[in-house]
């Protein structure tokens, strides 16, 4: 198979998951997976914040899932789960178009909407995200599952 069936795309809250979390981070350096907390870190990450980190709650928990609703109607990209949490989003998502790009309009059109009814907030998400290629059934239905029901 050439082409994945679909995507688990996640991106956190703006800095809620930080460079030498204890839960384990991407050393963007080196991209490498860094399991180890590195307190010292995450204090100097929290210190170049913005702003304080974000916390969604159900309303614009509700406005992020709607968006992402209305962006794959628009773009034609079949959704098969979305989950806003506190903390992150989970996303899975079937489409023509390249993970990287359909993270990114989910971002920036999120972002949108959520400016328009929080105006006086500039940050809302982190940096990149994951994007987990999903080649089979089992993936797909696997990945479906714990944004559905394991968050």
């Amino acid at each position: 198979m050439e082409h994945p069936l679909g995507y688990l795309l996640t991106w956190t809250a703006y800095g809620t998951w930080l460079p030498g979390d204890k839960r384990g981070w991407v050393d963007g350096a080196t991209h490498e997976i860094r399991h180890s907390p590195d307190p010292e870190r995450e204090r100097h990450a929290r210190l170049l914040l913005a702003e304080e980190p974000v916390s969604l709650d159900r309303a614009q928990r509700d406005l992020v899932e709607a968006t992402i609703r209305e962006h794959c109607a628009i773009r034609r990209w079949e959704l098969h789960a979305v989950n806003a949490r506190s903390n992150h989003v989970h996303v899975v998502v079937a489409l023509g178009d390249p993970p990287d790009k359909a993270l990114r309009e989910f971002k920036g059109w999120t972002t949108r909407r959520l400016r328009e009814v929080y105006p006086d907030r500039r940050c809302w998400w982190t940096e990149k995200g994951s994007k987990r290629y999903l080649w089979n059934e089992e993936n797909l239905t696997a990945a479906i599952a714990y944004v559905m029901e394991m968050q």
